[in-house]
């Protein structure tokens, strides 16, 4: 049984003025967290991450694996939608990942990233945490670690890369999900980093740049026992997330057992 793991963060976006500050650290955070944990881990950071480099790098992982190994992606970056030309999405809109070549016209989209999972042998745990957009207003958590002056959405709306021509005629002010696509059956499991209608932030603790999400779901991670399972550590990241200042609801989806697995096993 083998452990690996791809861990991206994307902080610089060429050609779109939206740049972040948090997802590199995430990034390198997820990466130090999953090395400890026994994880043989790969990481692509701002321009290593154009979307032909984040597809062959998330089929070779997922494709590569047999039944019982263990497979883990992160992201941290701006999250976005286009126009959906296949009729498969009930509000006209695929959700995609922004990749660093974004400002090129580079977008992951939903409906690949279902195709690149579905890639998978029967038996394979396949974990996503993402940290990206999605966010909601539920006053609650403490937000005693938080800088002052922040957050930022991490949500890239399409007029921000997106040709005027192509723009849609009506642009909803916010996105529904990047994963609606995620298949829910089996070892599959969904972090993320809330809930559809909403946007996870980029922000600052302690001077230091991180997402709202991976900074609290690290430092959760940290107070739970040997053993402990998926569904223990949502719970705990629910003791910080949703609050004033950070109105995100983080989310799990997966199946029964497959939160109750243990954490990183």
């Amino acid at each position: 049984m083998s452990k690996r793991a791809l861990c991206i963060g994307i902080n610089d976006y060429p050609g779109t003025d939206s740049d972040l500050s948090g997802c590199v650290n995430d990034a390198e955070d997820w990466a130090v967290t999953l090395s400890a944990r026994g994880f043989e881990v790969r990481k692509l950071i701002d321009r290593d991450a154009t979307k032909a480099a984040m597809v062959a790098a998330i089929r070779e992982l997922v494709g590569g694996a047999t039944k019982g190994d263990s497979v883990v992606i992160t992201y941290s970056g701006h999250g976005t939608w286009v126009p959906d030309e296949s009729g498969d999405e009930p509000d006209g809109r695929d959700e995609a990942l922004c990749p660093y070549d974004i400002g090129s016209g580079n977008v992951l989209l939903d409906d690949e990233i279902h195709q690149l999972f579905s890639e998978r042998a029967a038996g394979v745990r396949v974990l996503l945490i993402s940290d990206s957009c999605h966010s909601g207003s539920v006053t609650r958590g403490s937000e005693d670690d938080l800088d002052p002056g922040m957050p930022r959405a991490r949500f890239l709306p399409p007029e921000a890369w997106m040709p005027r021509s192509q723009l849609p005629a009506t642009l909803p002010a916010r996105p529904r999900g990047l994963f609606s696509g995620f298949t829910r059956s089996g070892g599959d499991l969904l972090l993320a980093g809330c809930l559809d209608t909403e946007y996870s932030w980029d922000t600052r603790f302690g001077g230091r740049p991180n997402g709202a999400f991976t900074y609290y779901a690290l430092k959760s991670l940290k107070t739970l026992p040997e053993g402990a399972t998926y569904a223990q550590w949502f719970k705990a990241i629910r003791d910080y997330l949703p609050s004033t200042k950070l109105p995100q609801n983080p989310q799990i989806s997966g199946s029964r057992s497959a939160r109750n697995f243990k954490i990183f096993a």
